[in-house]
């Protein structure tokens, strides 16, 4: 049964919000703040538990306004410059004082970062002590979902079925997308219930333009501007692409303090969803309603196909945008369900197996790698040419299709994390 307008819309609301930084280690200042909160005084202490998955996607990665990378500095800065109620924003208002602060609590050691003992893929419990008391925040399945507090050992907030949504998701119980009805829904729908989307393109090309003015971690985007500009890469709309998706990464993964409208709890996901979109928009001189369209088209794809891997795996969410994008790019060019459906099994013919080895600087190319295969993808389907459904992975079903990929990211791939995350604790 394909969900009713409003439910499109609500899942688009729900899954695409503004994040200030990795969302990984800013569910680790979110559970630091509101546990700093809820013990109503500056913490002397932090304890922090986090998943295996959550550790891997957060070591690397700087944390906005402190110009450090890690997770226990996420936690000390939003246990002591954090507000709870701006969500995956939760440090925006950081100041240097605070930073500072944070940085003497970690020399002091007084922030304890462990695994727990469960085996949930998104999970943080922050427990802040002072004065002899105690606080604890626990935050599970998605990035800004706080499900339990207590002060003092006493349980004083429970999110009601704050264990069931993600049980289910995982289980493929109730998922009522396919990508027909996303096509259908983004042709159809009134452009004044969907012109709210062209919010998170103004956000993330704020973003990529500013990637490009300055050396952000690997650079990627700025280096291929400069290519551009010596008449070593071509000014055309692929370049155009990766070159503007790529800049938003590098800043976003330097820890630039500028939001970026994310996608399934994914900063990068959000910019993959756009930009690709965004940059064939302007080349082709598209309208705002073709771009709305065509961006909504994007981020609901992604949300689909993210649905089948979960929220956190082995496998690499560019990939994942990086077919969204191409579904959007496709409708720019003209291209209807067919050349979406082609578009997403040329994707999965090719790059399904790249993985995730963590947030980080070469997320910038990882990205641009996907957002390139997605548009080699798009233009061989617009041409009539597919990955045929006999080959691989891919099946001619595109539903079949997109679970046998979301099969070999979360069931496949179990053990490839076990891996990926063993080799990143113990380098020397």
């Amino acid at each position: 049964m394909c969900p009713s307008k409003q439910a499109f819309l609500d899942l688009i609301h729900q899954e695409v919000v503004p994040a200030l930084g990795c969302t990984e280690p800013i569910a680790v200042a979110l559970t630091a703040a509101k546990a700093a909160e809820t013990l109503g005084a500056v913490p002397e202490r932090l304890c922090v538990e986090v998943s295996a998955n959550l550790l891997k996607n957060g070591m690397g990665v700087m944390v906005p306004g402190t110009g450090e990378m890690g997770l226990n500095i996420a936690a000390a800065a939003g246990a002591l410059g954090g507000k709870s109620a701006l969500g995956l924003e939760c440090l925006r208002d950081l100041t240097p004082a605070q930073v500072d602060a944070a940085g003497a609590m970690l020399k002091a050691g007084r922030v304890e970062l462990k695994l727990p003992g469960n085996d949930l893929l998104l999970y943080c419990t922050v427990t802040a002590a002072a004065a002899g008391h105690t606080a604890k925040a626990e935050l599970r399945d998605s990035h800004a979902n706080i499900t339990r507090v207590w002060r003092d050992g006493e349980l004083i907030f429970e999110k009601e079925d704050a264990a069931g949504a993600e049980n289910r998701s995982a289980a493929g119980e109730d998922w009522p997308l396919t990508l027909a009805g996303i096509y259908e829904f983004a042709a159809t729908a009134p452009l004044q219930d969907i012109a709210f989307i062209l919010e998170a393109a103004r956000m993330n090309r704020q973003v990529a333009e500013e990637g490009l003015t300055r050396q952000y971690g690997l650079a990627v985007g700025k280096s291929m501007d400069a290519q551009v500009r010596r008449r070593i890469l071509a000014d055309d709309m692929p370049t155009f692409a990766v070159k503007l998706t790529a800049a938003a990464a590098d800043a976003r993964m330097a820890g630039v303090m500028m939001p970026v409208m994310s996608n399934s709890g994914s900063g990068n996901q959000g910019i993959t969803c756009t930009m690709p979109v965004v940059a064939c928009a302007i080349r082709q001189e598209k309208s705002d309603e073709e771009l709305a369209r065509a961006l909504i088209m994007s981020h609901l794809a992604s949300i689909h196909i993210k649905h089948h891997l979960g929220r956190l795996s082995a496998h690499c969410g560019a990939m994942v945008a990086g077919t969204a994008a191409a579904c959007g790019i496709a409708m720019l060019l003209g291209g209807g369900l067919k050349e979406m459906e082609m578009t997403v099994r040329n994707m999965v013919g090719t790059i399904a197996g790249m993985i995730c080895d963590g947030a980080k600087s070469s997320c910038a190319l990882k990205v641009a790698s996907a957002v390139g295969a997605g548009i080699q993808a798009v233009m061989l389907a617009m041409e009539g040419s597919a990955v045929p459904g006999n080959e691989g992975i891919v099946d001619a079903d595109i539903e079949i299709c997109i679970a046998n990929l979301g099969r070999l990211g979360s069931t496949g791939m179990r053990e490839t994390d076990k891996v990926i995350l063993d080799i990143m604790l113990h380098k020397k």
